[in-house]
């Protein structure tokens, strides 16, 4: 979402820095609003219309040294006088409004304090994500208020119809609204409880756009772009928490090779046949350091875990130089705190790499098929073990299925040609796929 001016078409420049606030800045302007007017789309009405002055003042004026402040300032000075006007009118939520945020703080604009500004986004985040809003809401609200998306943008990256993003935005605030969920950081075991919901939404966001679902791109760099500031501005909130610095640790680990996780064409390469040379290096710098921050990983959190699983590819020389009994490890205890079919899935394909196919194709006998028969990564890996004991026939018809599950089309691709090479060379015995 940018802003925009109807009727009006300033300069270039002017226009190209309000973008640049408005992408930097809108979060905060918008939380520091809605603890004002304690209302999502008057909060969201009143910012637009700061933007929207921005474009007015600065071609002319020129862009200010703080551009935050000013349109803090701004923003504020509107709500203030919106909710102003509404006593004088007699509306009485507006009233209530305006005596609570007159007890908040008074009138005057302060955009000198960063802690009050950090709480004002902190409540903001944790309110897009209150378990009282369904997932997929969840999302919706946290790109569009806390990444400053628009409905177009938030569609776009999800590849489902506008109006079905119109609809979640719509169903998040009013639920918002009819239970009056509270605009606030949660306290004591509240915050330790509510903290995996907010985790959960940036997590899912990175991981669409690390492994897309569907579409035509295997990566999808925005999403994952989109999901790393969040993880930066909600360590810079939260900086003493180890889960938080997990989850940023693990997404600047698993972006450091997105790069390489396609080719010139954009079909699909491995990990093991990944140029390490282009993996990027001060990513692995900032992941690695942000793991050490977190503590020990004898305590470790889920996303702690899987940084650690993500941090031994990242110190690996080379495909062959991995430490797959340590992962297998880490992937044992990450069973033991978030138990789930899809990490005894991977579990088991880092017991092949560690010990053989065979001894893979033990393993992932031992999971729930039922609960994956809809993943295409469980035939994906039963394939691979297969076609390196030379069980041709077999692979064929485990990338068959893969084929079946998977919407995105480069992985549609790759199952393709691997069920290709699985019927002209019964002894096929190309490396293992293994992570990506």
């Amino acid at each position: 979402m940018t802003p925009s001016v109807h009727g009006q078409t300033p300069d270039s420049d002017a226009h190209a820095r309000v973008a640049e606030a408005f992408r930097q800045e809108y979060a905060r302007v918008v939380a520091s609003v809605l603890r004002i007017v304690r209302d999502i789309d008057l909060a969201e009405e009143i910012v637009q219309e700061a933007f929207e002055q921005a474009l007015d003042h600065w071609p002319a004026s020129g862009a200010p040294d703080r551009p935050g402040a000013w349109l803090l300032t701004t923003a504020r000075r509107r709500a203030f006088d919106r909710l102003r006007r509404a006593r004088r009118a007699g509306a009485r939520a507006e009233a209530l409004a305006y005596e609570a945020a007159l007890d908040a703080g008074g009138e005057s604009p302060d955009v000198s304090d960063p802690e009050t500004i950090a709480d004002d986004r902190l409540r903001l985040i944790f309110t897009c994500c209150h378990p009282g809003l369904p997932a997929d809401s969840r999302v919706a609200l946290t790109l569009r208020l806390v990444g400053g998306l628009s409905t177009t943008e938030i569609a776009r990256a999800f590849l489902v119809p506008e109006p079905t993003i119109a609809q979640r935005l719509v169903r998040a605030k009013r639920t918002i609204r009819d239970r009056a969920l509270p605009y606030e950081v949660p306290e004591g075991a509240e915050l330790s409880e509510r903290l995996p919901a907010v985790l959960a939404v940036i997590y899912l966001i990175f991981n669409e756009g690390y492994a897309a679902h569907t579409g035509a791109a295997l990566v999808r760099h925005d999403l994952c772009a989109e999901a790393v500031r969040l993880g930066h501005m909600l360590a810079d909130l939260m900086p003493g928490e180890p889960e938080v610095l997990g989850l940023l640790a693990l997404m600047e680990l698993q972006t450091s090779r997105a790069a390489t996780r396609a080719d010139a064409d954009g079909n699909l390469v491995l990990l093991a046949d990944q140029d390490r040379s282009r993996w990027d290096q001060p990513r692995i710098t900032r992941g690695l350091a942000l793991l050490g921050r977190a503590g020990s990983i004898s305590r470790a959190g889920p996303y702690q875990l899987q940084a650690a699983i993500a941090a031994c590819h990242a110190r690996a020389a080379s495909w062959e130089a991995t430490d797959w009994e340590a992962i297998v490890t880490h992937y044992r205890a990450l069973a033991d705190v978030a138990p789930s079919p899809v990490i005894e899935l991977n579990r088991a394909v880092a017991i092949g790499l560690a010990r053989g196919p065979a001894a893979g194709l033990v393993a992932l006998d031992g999971i729930d098929a039922a609960s994956l028969r809809s993943y295409h990564l469980l035939p994906a890996a039963r394939a691979d073990f297969l076609r390196r004991l030379g069980r041709s026939a077999e692979a064929a018809a485990e990338y068959r299925r893969a084929l079946e599950l998977t919407d995105n089309a480069r992985e549609q691709s790759f199952y393709a040609a691997r069920l290709a090479a699985c019927s002209r060379s019964p002894q096929a015995s190309a490396r293992n796929p293994g992570p990506r």
